[in-house]
């Protein structure tokens, strides 16, 4: 997993659903984990890009994630979806999210800080 590069994230209430792959696309591992497991896998994981499906739950966990040194990406969902590539589940939706975070067009959403969400 050292060759990791991208972290494709589906964020869900409980749990999350994560897709790493290498610099040059391929799949390294698909974890499913829960908030704590979470923070705790990227606490203690080399630095990489860390890409998620913006929303409001999103901002936050960008946040978090930032502090322990990752370069953190938004994509808007709607960019996202094209790039599913069979019926829809969360492992899916994780490495759908890495591809679209992988082509050099791709526009991202700025996180927004803790001050700018509460308004």
């Amino acid at each position: 997993m050292d060759d990791t590069t991208l972290v494709g994230i589906d964020l869900g209430k409980h749990s999350f659903h994560l897709h790493g792959q290498d610099g040059k696309g391929r799949a390294l591992f698909r974890k499913k984990l829960s908030r704590k497991q979470l923070i705790e896998f990227f606490a203690t994981f080399h630095v990489c890009t860390v890409v998620m499906e913006a929303c409001a739950g999103s901002h936050h966990m960008a946040r978090k994630l930032a502090t322990f040194g990752h370069v953190v990406k938004l994509i808007s969902p709607q960019f996202v979806r094209p790039f599913v590539k069979s019926n829809k589940n969360d492992f899916v939706d994780a490495e759908a999210i890495c591809e679209a975070a992988s082509r050099p067009t791709m526009r991202f959403v700025t996180p927004k800080t803790e001050s700018q969400q509460t308004l």
